[in-house]
């Protein structure tokens, strides 16, 4: 409470108050402070980190069913370059097939995922049994490819829902290939 200093009425002289620095006490408000982002805190959902799901083959029936070669002609080959770069070919690079020489693409809606449904779709035709004679894609990552690339060819695999996917290493031949498409530097 704020106070007053008055002089007696009779002296004469004038008594001066001390003036002090006005100060705000702000513990209530530090308090409230701290009870509002308790509130928030607690209140607030955390995002959940995204995953996707990769389907690995069972060992145990990897080795009960009998390997069979897949023909070239159902193997779609797709090289993973550098600056958002990708090549694909059917077959191998020695022997192309029925797709020619090695094409550049790109990601999305557009690229790599038409390649994909429109060469699905014409093995499906093609076969007795698309089930189990269905497209068959390799990936290639290069070392100058990102992570970014990698995620991107699996979400491709994802919505095309191709079930018949395998990662696998480099070759000399992909690494001259992507050279000379101009998708690869020295």
């Amino acid at each position: 409470m704020a106070e007053l200093n008055t002089a007696p009425k009779g002296d004469g002289k004038k008594v001066r108050s001390k003036k002090q620095n006005p100060s705000v006490d702000l513990t209530a408000m530090v308090d409230l402070a701290f009870l509002l982002i308790t509130f928030f805190i607690l209140t607030t959902t955390l995002s959940k980190p995204q995953s996707m799901d990769l389907a690995m083959p069972d060992k145990d029936e990897r080795d009960k069913e009998p390997q069979t070669e897949t023909p070239a002609w159902r193997t779609l080959t797709v090289v993973l370059g550098e600056d958002d770069k990708i090549a694909y070919y059917v077959g191998s690079l020695e022997n192309p097939q029925e797709g020619g020489e090695p094409k550049l693409t790109s990601y999305g809606k557009n690229g790599i995922r038409q390649v994909v449904l429109d060469k699905s779709k014409e093995i499906k035709a093609r076969v007795t049994n698309p089930e189990k004679e269905s497209l068959v894609i390799l990936i290639k990552p290069s070392d100058k490819s990102n992570y970014k690339n990698f995620v991107d060819i699996l979400d491709e695999m994802a919505i095309t829902q191709e079930k018949r996917y395998a990662v696998m290493d480099m070759t000399d031949e992909d690494v001259q290939m992507l050279i000379e498409k101009g998708a690869y530097s020295e």
